[in-house]
């Protein structure tokens, strides 16, 4: 076994940190979820709004990740029928991150890269 095999196995791969290092806003996201179903369909583009104007007032894009990736969750779901999965919503996170994300087909790369492009 290499010495970076062994590391790896003792102290897991690079993505498995990656994943960890984001299961905190992974949680926080799915928190918000029931305040997301809450919201009617017109809220959606007042939401919008209120991030425009919390990011003027000094707040950054990673303090709005949370609220913003649980409403295009909902969104999806409404409008598309198809809720982003937890790991749909880890890809986006990367994304935001500056991070390349690979997925097969069929795997959500344009639900996960919507959650990103909405934030950013």
């Amino acid at each position: 076994m290499s010495r970076s095999t062994f590391l790896s196995a003792l102290l897991g791969s690079k993505e498995e940190k990656d994943i960890k290092a984001v299961l905190p806003l992974l949680h926080k996201i799915n928190e918000l979820e029931p305040w997301a179903l809450s919201l009617a369909d017109s809220d959606f583009p007042a939401m919008t709004e209120k991030f425009k104007g919390r990011l003027a007032n000094g707040e950054t894009l990673d303090d709005l990740l949370p609220e913003a990736f649980a409403l295009v969750r909902e969104a999806a779901r409404r409008k598309l029928g198809e809720r982003p999965f937890d790991v749909q919503i880890i890809g986006g996170i990367a994304l935001h991150q500056g991070k390349i994300v690979e997925m097969k087909t069929g795997e959500g790369k344009t639900l996960s890269s919507v959650t990103a492009a909405y934030l950013n």
